[in-house]
């Protein structure tokens, strides 16, 4: 089993930026993709950016392009995000989650997704 969580969220205003971290125990996640989701409130959970195991292949959804970097240190098992430029429509709870299966060649968000944190709450004020 892998065990996700997640941490760095908070209170920034419009422009400002975070990093969150998505620590992984039980079983490393070294071989595994990685992917961020978030979800808003009233609307569905979305892909954010994901990325693979080695860290060479990285994916981001076209809202965050340019302005959110995926990144991952697997001697610390740890994978990040970071969020600059932040916008009061990236207001939601961040989800991290890790492939199902090791050795998943698929990165993005039909990646088969199988172990998920529990959020991190990201609110910005514009």
């Amino acid at each position: 089993q892998v065990q996700l969580v997640e941490s760095g969220g908070g209170l920034v205003q419009a422009g400002g930026s975070l990093r969150l971290s998505c620590a992984a125990s039980g079983q490393t996640i070294s071989s595994r993709i990685v992917g961020w989701f978030r979800q808003a409130p009233g609307k569905e959970r979305e892909f954010v950016a994901a990325i693979s195991w080695s860290g060479s292949v990285t994916a981001y959804a076209d809202s965050v392009k340019g302005r959110f970097t995926i990144s991952r240190l697997n001697a610390k098992n740890t994978v990040y995000l970071q969020m600059n430029s932040l916008k009061p429509e990236d207001t939601a709870v961040y989800y991290c989650a890790a492939s199902l299966w090791a050795g998943s060649q698929v990165v993005g968000p039909t990646t088969p997704y199988g172990y998920w944190g529990q959020g991190t709450q990201v609110t910005v004020s514009s």
